[in-house]
């Protein structure tokens, strides 16, 4: 028996919206069974993964802790896909903007001075998007695939900050681990609350939300990047300048990301080491789809993104189960909202076999 996909005539406007919640139900189905062939109780891991993260004010202080880099890498993400240029490389564009802050927060270590923390936050932005310059220059110039150039690029901002931490940015005091030597208190991010580690960060994620959210509605630059993305012929024949607009979107992604990366070394993290970037530009790319690329909802998918990143260490902890659970249920949630969205518009309907003139004759001859 062989099926096919067939075009469905319209697709469902309120399906679009109820994808994602389809996706997390499946997503905790298929989560549940995950734990229940590892011989533990179903609810209760899922209980364990996300709930008992969020049981008290530390919990979600963490919750900030993680969305804030996850929302300011996913916010600029949206204005790339809205304009149909698939940006993967948020995670290389953190990774600069963490490694270009962190070295400048070195080399200004012995500065008193409260001008300290806005040059490295603002030199950190600067790193990501120059990397994410090199992706759109390659674009606009060569017509190169951003797919593949800004994933390769993101490989090389790795090994860049491999290199730093085990060369000429690594501790001499640190007993010959691979990380660098502490920030001044004048390039640390201000905590929001005494006694927690949730610094200023989250304040910068969700007024960037709220500009860009403006940008999208209400800017004429907005209005063309939705133009270039719905239909680029459109766009063309309105005279937008569809390379302006590639070097634009890409930019300001950059900037978002690497202020990310430069948030979290002089955040939570306080200094470079080799895991600075646990994955929070290719959860981005989830966060994204999975809130509709609609700023209020990519507010909603970061926070849950981010709670996949405290389950993973809950149940690491209580469960003695591999941190690498959390990538698990990043891919499931990722796999059952593409599923979803393919279903919104094709349907899966059985091939059958066109008959042609001679071959029913046949079958009638040999009937007879």
């Amino acid at each position: 028996m062989i099926f096919k996909l067939e075009k469905r005539p319209s697709d469902s406007k309120a399906m679009a919206y109820l994808s994602p919640v389809l996706a997390v139900l499946l997503t905790l189905i298929s989560g549940a069974i995950v734990f229940a062939s590892l011989g533990h109780d179903p609810l209760g891991s899922l209980y364990v993964f996300f709930l008992q993260p969020l049981e008290d004010l530390y919990g979600w202080t963490e919750l900030g802790i993680k969305v804030a880099p996850l929302l300011l890498c996913a916010m600029g993400l949206m204005l790339c896909f809205k304009a149909q240029v698939w940006n993967i490389g948020a995670e290389g564009q953190f990774i600069l903007g963490g490694l270009g802050g962190g070295f400048l927060a070195l080399q200004l270590g012995d500065v008193e001075s409260y001008w300290v923390l806005p040059a490295v936050l603002l030199f950190g932005s600067l790193c990501g998007l120059a990397w994410a310059a090199l992706a759109a220059w390659l674009k606009t110039r060569f017509s190169a695939n951003e797919i593949l150039t800004t994933i390769m690029l993101n490989y090389i901002a790795l090994y860049f900050l491999y290199y730093g931490v085990h060369g000429p940015l690594k501790d001499p005091d640190g007993f010959n681990f691979p990380e660098s030597a502490l920030f001044s208190d004048f390039a640390m991010l201000p905590v929001i609350f005494e006694d927690y580690r949730l610094t200023i960060s989250i304040l910068f994620a969700l007024f960037a939300v709220a500009v860009i959210w403006t940008f999208m509605s209400r800017a004429m630059l907005g209005f063309q990047i939705n133009v270039l993305g719905q239909d680029p012929s459109a766009a063309s024949f309105a005279g937008f300048k569809d390379k302006k607009l590639v070097w634009l979107v890409l930019l300001i992604c950059g900037a978002l990301a690497g202020l990310a990366g430069v948030s979290e070394v002089t955040g939570p993290v306080g200094q470079l080491n080799p895991y600075i970037a646990p994955g929070y530009g290719y959860a981005a790319i989830i966060i994204v789809f999975l809130g509709r690329m609609h700023p209020g909802g990519i507010v909603i998918a970061s926070m849950l993104l981010a709670l996949t990143y405290m389950g993973g260490e809950m149940v690491q902890m209580d469960l003695t189960l591999p941190k690498s659970i959390t990538g698990l249920f990043q891919g499931m949630l990722l796999f059952y909202l593409l599923a979803c969205d393919l279903l919104i518009s094709y349907r899966i309907v059985r091939d059958r076999p066109v008959q042609t003139k001679s071959s029913s004759n046949q079958q009638e001859t040999a009937q007879a």
